[in-house]
């Protein structure tokens, strides 16, 4: 079930107070229309009806979709240490509470930045794996090694068997697309899973750029 709570917040730009619904809890199933609402942006966004701030709720959020066996565990925080610590949290109470027996099946992901939740709604929304979709954006970034650091590649769209990126550079304030044929995810998944990699989660992951990096070089997903 979908879960929110009422509170308020004090703008910090103008100090005006304004009550704000912030949901913990998104299950699809139960609330189609709420999704839609998360994919605009619209979903633990402070939007101040004073003078226009608009900032994201530092809230935590569990999204759950049971027929896509998706559920994504959203904290949002920058402080490297404090995402390990949080993703240690998680995987150890899930296994303590026995939760985790209940996901068999489940593609389970811990997540920190807003737009990496969007993405990977989207990912699964197009019913691709987003383990293979991280190693062809480490690819595409990789085509231009000297500016990969400074540029951020995310999942776009799926159109006549053709994958879409959006590529985002933030010293030269640009915005890039790079496509890939559809095929070549096809045959990456085929080679990844020949190599070991399972389609779901046996415990909580961080799919990332990072874990892209470790599954090139030999790793499956039990290497959380």
């Amino acid at each position: 079930m979908s879960i929110n709570s009422k509170q308020s917040v004090k703008c910090p730009q103008c100090g005006q107070m304004s009550e704000v619904t912030v949901w913990n809890s998104i299950t699809v199933n139960d609330s189609p229309d709420l999704k839609s609402d998360l994919l605009s942006g619209k979903v633990n966004m402070f939007r101040c009806a004073s003078c226009g701030y608009t900032a994201l709720m530092p809230t935590p959020m569990l999204y759950h979709d049971s027929d896509k066996k998706l559920m994504l565990s959203f904290s949002p925080t920058n402080d490297p240490v404090l995402k390990q610590q949080l993703f240690e949290n998680i995987k150890r109470s899930s296994r303590e509470s026995g939760e985790l027996q209940k996901l068999t099946g489940y593609n389970l992901r811990f997540i920190t930045d807003y737009n990496e939740l969007l993405e990977k709604i989207l990912i699964f929304d197009n019913s691709f794996n987003d383990k293979v979709i991280e190693v062809i954006k480490l690819m595409i970034l990789s085509q231009d090694i000297d500016k990969s650091e400074q540029r951020v590649c995310r999942f776009g769209k799926c159109e006549n068997g053709t994958i879409e990126f959006m590529i985002q550079d933030h010293i030269e304030n640009q915005i890039y697309t790079s496509s890939v044929p559809e095929e070549t995810y096809d045959k990456l998944f085929n080679s990844l899973m020949e190599s070991g990699m399972k389609p779901y989660s046996f415990d909580w992951e961080a799919v990332d750029g990072t874990y892209a990096t470790r599954l090139l070089n030999g790793f499956n997903n039990n290497m959380n």
